[in-house]
């Protein structure tokens, strides 16, 4: 199997890992908030001096696309395709819904193969971005900007099927989701780069690559600048 550096800055979670047939051979993370500009190339250099001193040839660059933090993505995208560049290897896109999902099918958790997976990430005010899955990673509902309401997973719910919600989105929608006994709230579920290894494998044997040149974040709506408050 390949051996990758994946990089995961899509929230304030700021990680990289290096990773070969499955395993996890080093990794760093920070959860201490958006330090990811100051963080994350040392974290990539610590990949690759793992790399050096074991004589590990490096076979791909993995990392989060997105959506997320519009700040976070760019600079995860921009450290990766530096260093594919550099290494003159491929460059992996790990859509972000995905790999929430994968995280917690791949938990301790004794879960329902009927299960439904709903990652959501913070969008600000009551919208999250979010997608569903099946155990499959099949998409039941595509991955999109949601403002959330009483009707919002309407449809997943009245399937009866367990519906998990996870990610920093989630605590807004507790108290909608509070109503539907099949739903489930799953805690403390953060985008990590030690939870790309299964993607950016499957990827790579796929040879599934990004455009080095012209591969941008997954953003799912527009950036929406705000002007500066006046000081005076």
């Amino acid at each position: 199997m390949a051996v990758i550096i994946n990089i995961e800055t899509s929230t304030d979670v700021c990680s990289a890992a290096l990773t070969a047939e499955g395993q996890i051979l080093t990794h760093d993370e920070d959860f201490g908030g958006r330090n990811h500009a100051a963080l994350i190339s040392g974290y990539v250099k610590n990949c690759l001096d793992f790399a050096a001193e074991h004589e590990i040839s490096i076979d791909a660059v993995a990392v989060s696309t997105g959506p997320g933090s519009y700040t976070g993505l760019r600079i995860g995208l921009s450290e990766a395709k530096g260093l594919a560049y550099a290494l003159d290897v491929p460059l992996i896109g790990v859509n972000t819904l995905e790999l929430m999902a994968t995280r917690v099918m791949f938990s301790t958790l004794d879960i329902d193969p009927e299960s439904i997976f709903v990652p959501m990430i913070d969008a600000r005010r009551m919208e999250v971005y979010t997608a569903a899955y099946d155990f499959g990673l099949s998409p039941l509902m595509s991955p999109q900007p949601l403002v959330l309401d009483e009707e919002s997973y309407a449809g997943l719910l009245s399937t009866g099927r367990p519906v998990l919600f996870f990610g920093n989105g989630s605590d807004k929608a507790k108290e909608l989701l509070s109503r539907h006994a099949n739903a489930v709230v799953v805690p403390d579920v953060v985008p990590l780069a030690v939870d790309m290894v299964a993607l950016s494998e499957l990827h790579h044997s796929r040879r599934s690559f990004l455009d080095l040149a012209y591969s941008v974040p997954e953003y799912l709506k527009d950036f929406q600048a705000t002007k500066p408050k006046k000081l005076f």
